[in-house]
């Protein structure tokens, strides 16, 4: 009767405080999904792409893979649970040298994407496609 609790025993403090807090993470996930877009959007356009394949999922990856002088097939081992994190580190670490930047840059990518991907986007790296890298397969 009245005793300012919900069927779940919370309170609607508790309530509020859970509402808002859910509110504030979706609000900060959809920035960082935003800043990756137009991060990916950039890069892609530096790289020759169309920017716009780096909204559409799966083409976005296919894209990265070819940028960073990656087989197409390795979007299928992404798939294998723990053979994802190491492919994800070789294709980071590729991509940045991609962009005439290092190792560590590539980690830092891996770890920390939307930072990186930004920096890399918005600062003066050029596109570089290393000799070593086969041809592009992927002509959007």
């Amino acid at each position: 009767m009245g005793t300012g609790f919900n069927s779940a025993g919370l309170n609607s403090a508790t309530s509020a405080g859970l509402l808002g807090s859910m509110m504030t993470g979706w609000l900060i996930g959809l920035v960082v999904f935003v800043l990756m877009i137009v991060a990916f959007w950039k890069l892609f356009t530096k790289a020759g792409k169309p920017g716009w394949t780096g909204i559409i999922p799966i083409l976005n990856t296919l894209q990265l893979l070819d940028i960073a002088g990656k087989p197409w097939w390795w979007l299928l081992l992404m798939m294998i649970p723990i053979v994802d994190i190491v492919l994800w580190f070789l294709i980071a670490i590729s991509f940045a040298r991609a962009y005439g930047k290092g190792a560590g840059f590539g980690i830092g990518l891996a770890l920390l994407p939307p930072i990186f991907y930004l920096i890399l986007a918005f600062g003066s790296a050029q596109y570089q496609r290393p000799a070593d890298y086969p041809p592009t397969w992927l002509n959007i």
